[in-house]
């Protein structure tokens, strides 16, 4: 068994034009993870959401009916992970213990994400540091993916923003 403290690591941060309470908000919102979380042309679906510590949500990213090989750690063309929410800051962090639904001992064992929200120029720098990633899962495709759902992230917020 792999150590998970020897697992990679990685860190994206986004300067997003929102305030913290709102990324937060989007972080801890059921509706708003199944819009953002899935990187690129994935989508998501929230099975179970329970926002306290110690609670926690589970979730379905889907690839898309387009991809030309079956990429998914749970189905063909599903990622299916379950969330615990370790630390809950309002609006400042959040911290998350995240396993894979899988019977591939690649991508097994628990992966830790922190969010942290630091205001700055009239926005927030939301940073996403992920420790303990499984080693079917390259960094570069986790650094990858966890950009595009920043993008998303952004454009959720500022949308909302604009309603």
């Amino acid at each position: 068994m792999t150590d998970a403290s020897s697992r990679a690591s990685t860190r994206n941060s986004k300067w997003i034009k929102a305030s913290p309470d709102v990324l937060y908000r989007a972080f801890t919102d059921p509706a708003a993870l199944a819009v953002w979380q899935a990187p690129g042309d994935m989508t998501g679906k929230v099975h179970r959401f329970d926002d306290r510590e110690g609670g926690g949500y589970q979730m379905s990213l889907y690839y898309p009916t387009t991809e030309t090989i079956s990429p998914g750690k749970t189905e063909d063309r599903e990622d299916r992970y379950t969330a615990r929410f370790v630390e809950l800051t309002p609006p400042r962090k959040i911290v998350e213990a995240i396993t894979f639904d899988t019977v591939n001992p690649a991508f097994k064992g628990e992966m830790i994400m922190e969010a942290t929200f630091e205001a700055e120029n009239g926005g927030t720098i939301v940073t996403l540091f992920f420790k303990g990633i499984p080693s079917g899962v390259r960094p570069e495709d986790n650094e990858a993916g966890t950009q595009s759902s920043l993008e998303k992230l952004a454009r959720y917020v500022e949308q909302e923003a604009g309603r």
